[in-house]
């Protein structure tokens, strides 16, 4: 009765104003009404993965049972309900700086990426492709990315959809300084892409401790950050973790957390995922082998956070402030 009368209080009070019949005035009462609803959120089930850490991309056999885990891994995934997997930095191989320095192993030198088995590679990409077709599943791969001799490679995540197209690759932009001064090309924009309504943003390596990274991706509209990292350095991992939470909080948005899994890590960080307010909403075993978990994301649209925050950083407090007011303006008194 309370809801009734409210709602005949708001269509006398506009046909008052706009001189429109009760009827034309409920009308726009009701379409306003309609408009203002909050639509339902979209949902779509995400697993993140962890896999086993590979550092030799000489070894075509460590190259081979990469990517048979990945597919392995995939499969796991769409049994699942899996629309989308998100798998860590490296997933197809991690070259070690010390086996790819010309110099090395002793010394850290530029990358000799003649050693690399770029065919053995692009058989498993071209394999874990045709098996996304096949499932019917969306997957995200950190792999190395070769550019044209002489310039050194990317280090990327492919976006394969569900068709087994590569629909788009995110190069890591903030490499580390050994990245930068002996391995990689750095690469120079955001990616995004969209899956049953999500949008997802992408990010890579190190670049977990960069917010503007993950801010720039909340002024993009993403939905979810697939971060992807190598791990194996405790005190890396335990600051990478704590920093997807940060940045799932403050940007109120889905955080998914995937690095190589190290058997016999002391503590180990799992990979995980991370819900809009900074919690936990799944993580992996602790175990140090390759897995995946899962949740259900959505696009949180009722959430009141997000549009707030984008308003007062666009200068909602300027036309508030006071200017010579002395009270205000001296600072050593009570």
């Amino acid at each position: 009765m309370t809801e009734n009368g409210n709602f005949k209080r708001r269509v006398r009070a506009r046909a008052a104003k706009t001189g429109e019949s009760y009827t034309a005035a409920r009308m726009h009462v009701l379409q306003r009404s309609a408009n203002d609803a909050p639509r339902e959120a979209r949902h779509l089930r995400l697993a993140v993965a962890q896999t086993t850490y590979a550092d030799d991309p000489r070894d075509i056999s460590k190259l081979r049972r990469s990517g048979q885990e990945m597919r392995l891994l995939m499969r796991q995934a769409r049994e699942a309900g899996a629309r989308l997997v998100h798998f860590p930095e490296g997933t197809t191989s991690s070259p070690n700086k010390r086996i790819m320095s010309e110099i090395g192993p002793r010394e850290i030198g530029p990358s000799d990426w003649r050693r690399f088995e770029w065919a053995v590679l692009r058989e498993e990409l071209d394999a874990t492709r045709r098996l996304a077709r096949e499932l019917g599943l969306w997957a995200v791969i950190g792999s190395v990315h070769p550019l044209t001799p002489p310039h050194r490679p990317h280090n990327s995540l492919y976006v394969v959809s569900d068709r087994g197209e590569v629909v788009t690759r995110y190069d890591e932009r903030l490499l580390s300084n050994t990245k930068i001064s002996f391995m990689y090309t750095p690469g120079s924009i955001p990616v995004t892409f969209e899956v049953d309504g999500i949008r997802f943003g992408c990010s890579l390596g190190m670049e977990c401790h960069y917010p503007e990274i993950f801010s720039e991706y909340e002024r993009l509209d993403v939905h979810c950050m697939l971060f992807s990292t190598t791990g194996g350095v405790p005190a890396n991992d335990l600051g990478f973790a704590a920093e997807a939470q940060g940045h799932a909080a403050s940007n109120r948005y889905w955080v998914s957390f995937s690095l190589l899994a190290h058997p016999g890590l002391a503590d180990p960080v799992p990979s995980g995922i991370v819900a809009p307010g900074g919690r936990w909403a799944a993580q992996c075993p602790t175990d140090g082998m390759a897995a995946i978990i899962l949740a259900d994301i959505d696009d949180n649209p009722g959430d009141l956070s997000r549009p707030w925050r984008r308003k007062a950083r666009s200068g909602l407090y300027e036309p508030h402030c006071v200017d010579g007011d002395p009270r205000s303006d001296v600072r050593d008194m009570f």
